[in-house]
């Protein structure tokens, strides 16, 4: 799907620069509406009335609509270019934040969040072509990394920041806000963004079926273990991070609101820190995709069971744990250079892109699922106890994942790189 070898000229670099830095902004947005349903979940209980089955289905909406939107991106993107299609979703993107606002009811704001998870599908894989298109193959990893590092500032303005817009201006009027920001960047975008440096053409593409090759990918088990392993890592994380933390902290441990997004901001804090750490823990430390991503996942499930022993702990344990939360998910980022090295070059694409697909699909899915766990309102939870059901699953699937994953290789590069290392 890129072209790594197309390089801007050294008098685009401008524009390049501009192109980089509008899809950061774009991408924070994502990562804004991703998770920004736990801090006002009380606002939403109360005004749609909703209860903790129909939250948990609005918070999905926009994850099973996104996943869904990635079979045919890649297709769509090369034969329409970027900066149209990005523009179009956007614009679908801001439609959807503003039919959120104004929802009479569940079913509307549900299908205001559906339209944002469409609208904010191809942030993310766009800003890549881009920057395969626009700056040197060998500056590629950096600085698609550097666009995922710099996008978790859309989780910190999902937190406390967005408590303080909604306590002035209430939850409608702060998505208002933000589809306004967001019409301004599309326009920004369209104006700044071109898909290839002047006088390089976009490749023509052919009329091939877009799912040739699938059969291939199904008939690896590595495929389906480390999707299983990106279903729970990220989903457990978008489950309680985009929904059920909020309910949690609030109703659960009887924290006020801005308390509850100052803790919810370490869960970023630890996620951005652990992206480039455990990534040089892989390269350079261990030499091993699998030796960083599979303790990663039995931490990350000791670490949600902690959430049942939470009664009465001060807040800096509570943001110690939210930290670390963070932090022990982002190995799961190692897990897509591992599937990668472990299938054969001409499925390395549509490997990505599935699992892509279950890394969306696990924080729909996981979302609703705790909602059918969790009994009666939110807002009626006091104590904790009732979210034990919640704890306990997320748990269990982590460890599952991780011990599927003990029986799956090394990559043949981590395998390489670790004997560097011993020696």
């Amino acid at each position: 799907m890129f072209n790594l070898s197309v390089n801007a000229r050294a008098g685009d670099r401008g524009r390049a620069w501009a192109i980089y830095f509008v899809c950061i902004s774009c991408y924070m947005l994502s990562m804004f509406y991703r998770v920004s349903v736990t801090v006002i979940s009380p606002q939403l209980s109360a005004d749609l009335g909703l209860d903790a089955a129909r939250l948990s289905d609005l918070s999905a909406a926009f994850f099973y609509t996104f996943a869904a939107a990635q079979i045919p991106l890649g297709f769509v993107l090369d034969r329409w270019g970027t900066r149209r299609v990005m523009t179009l979703l956007n614009l679908l993107g801001v439609a959807g934040a503003l039919l959120f606002a104004a929802a009479p009811g569940g079913g509307v704001a549900t299908l205001g969040r559906m339209l944002l998870g469409v609208g904010m599908s191809c942030n993310m894989i766009g800003a890549m072509m881009l920057i395969a298109a626009w700056f040197p193959p060998h500056r590629f990893a950096t600085l698609t990394g550097a666009i995922v590092g710099a996008s978790t500032a859309g989780q910190f303005l999902a937190a406390t920041p967005l408590v303080y817009i909604s306590q002035a201006m209430g939850w409608r009027g702060a998505f208002i806000v933000v589809a306004a920001i967001n019409a301004l960047l599309t326009g920004l975008f369209y104006l700044v963004v071109r898909d290839t440096p002047p006088g390089v053409e976009l490749p023509l593409v052919g009329k091939e079926n877009p799912l040739k090759g699938l059969a291939q990918l199904f008939r690896h088990g590595y495929y389906w273990v480390i999707s299983l392993s990106t279903f729970f890592r990220y989903g457990c994380l978008m489950a309680l991070q985009g929904l059920w933390a909020g309910p949690y902290l609030m109703n659960g441990l009887g924290l006020d609101q801005v308390q509850t997004g100052n803790i919810l901001l370490f869960v970023p804090v630890g996620y951005m820190i652990g992206l480039p750490l455990w990534g040089r823990v892989s390269d350079d430390v261990l030499g091993s995709r699998k030796r960083v991503a599979m303790p990663g996942l039995f931490v990350s499930a000791g670490l949600t069971l902690s959430l049942g022993l939470m009664q009465g702990m001060p807040m800096w344990v509570l943001c110690v744990l939210f930290f670390l939360l963070g932090l022990m998910s982002a190995p799961g980022q190692v897990m897509y250079p591992h599937i990668k090295e472990l299938l054969p070059d001409h499925l390395a694409a549509r490997a990505l892109t599935g699992i892509n697909l279950y890394t969306m699909l696990g924080a729909a899915a996981l979302m609703q699922t705790a909602g059918f766990l969790v009994d009666g309102e939110p807002s009626a939870m006091h104590g904790i106890e009732g979210y034990w059901p919640v704890w306990l699953f997320m748990a269990g699937g982590l460890s599952l994942a991780g011990l599927l994953y003990l029986l799956i290789p090394d990559s043949r590069i981590g395998r390489e790189r670790r004997a560097v290392v011993e020696g």
